[in-house]
């Protein structure tokens, strides 16, 4: 009975909630908009790995083939890919967005895009070499506020700029052109009313801001949204409950990283661009951040949400139940990978009240024990390098600190507390599963006979 009301608390309570969360299409479109950007992020992250070898006489050895300023110019895919990061979150937003509402997805980035740079001053301090103060220079995109910095403002004009673009579009306010001309044509001309539209109004918003003490939109999100979520993204506490958050979202049966990943993405990677602009000036001074895309990745998913790769260790070598050695056997691969859906939905762990307990709480611990191990200075925060999220165990951890052992000697030792944690609710599951199977070897017997 108890089971039974567990189940039936999720089914009816959780799962409509769940549910319409992971439908929500604003949240979707921040998620796979943001996903838009990883490639350019690992391929910069490679070259800032290459920039920083940890091997004694590498700095001298690349001076002495490639010159002084070796990796300065090793470094510039780094700027063109990390620096870009909100110009191409705005794109993508957007035209994920307008997909859902089934409108032109190409204008809809293209004006998104407009929008950015519309609230965005074109104005950077500067101080000359001898000057005692710092001086505005005109007529300068920001670089800072078209990465990481600007993030939120982004997403928040990608999804403003979509739904007033798709209104006007939906209302039919815009010039029609004759069947006679060609379709990119007249899309382009379909979409000049209502870029002209969020034109205006973005322009207004930013007129209006710069007669207040915030001056720009981007000092308002700054201030009021993205220090306070700063905060609470980076904090153990925060990093606790979003964890809790994602595991119990998959307990249903939904995905608790995406879902929530789409809130706090954004917060994550501008953590972890903090991180990478500190390792890039300073590769062995003092990194800013505990908590980042990373670490979650890296140190927490060890073979995915969960850390479920200590329980496919578990099923592969000491399950007795031949169902989940065989589940063991065909989860093992992809989990080495962090895929570990096999074992989530074919074990499973969705819905099981046995197992939801050290598929919650472990991570949980983990997040604990990473998290002071790295601020007590114990192991190396994650350098800021975007390692994806698919990159096996140890190596993983070597490479997201930049080369460091100590990411490695974490790994290995969260991963004995997973086994540990996971090992006596595997042993009554694998008992149950055992039994059933002499139950049903007994029934198929008594029927033959």
């Amino acid at each position: 009975m108890r089971m039974g009301g567990f189940v039936s608390f999720m089914e009816n309570r959780m799962m409509p909630i769940a549910g319409k969360m992971a439908e929500q299409k604003h949240l979707q479109a921040i998620r796979d908009g943001i996903i838009l950007t990883l490639p350019l992020l690992i391929i910069g992250s490679l070259f800032l790995i290459i920039g920083f070898i940890p091997i004694p006489g590498y700095d001298e050895f690349m001076s002495g083939v490639f010159g002084e300023k070796w990796r300065t110019k090793l470094l510039y895919p780094v700027g063109a890919t990390f620096d870009i990061m909100g110009l191409i979150v705005s794109f993508g937003v957007a035209y994920r967005l307008a997909e859902k509402y089934k409108v032109d997805p190409l204008s809809a980035g293209a004006i998104s895009v407009a929008s950015f740079l519309l609230a965005t001053p074109y104005k950077v301090m500067f101080t000359p070499e001898g000057a005692s103060a710092a001086q505005e220079i005109g007529g300068v995109i920001p670089v800072t506020l078209m990465g990481s910095q600007g993030l939120f403002v982004a997403m928040i004009l990608a999804i403003l700029s979509t739904e007033i673009y798709r209104k006007i579009i939906q209302m039919k306010i815009v010039i029609s052109m004759p069947p006679g001309v060609p379709p990119a044509v007249s899309r382009s001309f379909v979409a000049l009313i209502p870029a002209g539209a969020v034109l205006v109004v973005v322009w207004l918003i930013r007129i209006l801001l710069e007669n207040t003490s915030f001056e720009s939109i981007h000092n308002i999100v700054k201030d009021l949204l993205v220090g306070p979520l700063s905060v609470v993204g980076s904090s153990l506490i925060g990093a606790i409950i979003c964890v809790l958050l994602i595991h119990i979202l998959w307990a249903v049966g939904l995905h608790g990283a995406a879902i929530v990943g789409g809130i706090m993405s954004p917060i994550w990677l501008t953590l972890m661009d903090q991180n990478r602009a500190a390792f890039q000036a300073s590769p062995n001074g003092e990194l800013p951040n505990v908590v980042t895309t990373q670490f979650f990745d890296m140190w927490i998913y060890a073979g995915g949400s969960g850390a479920t790769l200590a329980l496919v260790v578990l099923m592969v070598f000491m399950a007795r139940s031949k169902q989940m050695k065989n589940i063991g056997r065909l989860s093992l691969g992809p989990g080495l990978f962090n895929i570990n859906e096999p074992v989530i939905f074919g074990m499973p762990i969705v819905m099981n009240p046995l197992l939801i307990i050290p598929f919650v709480f472990t991570p949980v611990i983990l997040v604990i024990i990473s998290y002071f191990a790295m601020s007590l200075g114990w192991v190396a925060k994650p350098s800021g390098v975007a390692v994806p999220w698919t990159t096996p165990l140890f190596f993983s951890g070597y490479l997201a600190t930049g080369g460091k052992v100590s990411g490695m000697v974490l790994q290995a030792v969260n991963f004995l507390i997973s086994l540990a944690i996971y090992y006596p609710f595997f042993r009554l599951w694998d008992k149950q599963k055992v039994s059933e199977e002499k139950a049903g070897t007994a029934s198929d017997t008594a029927v033959t006979m």
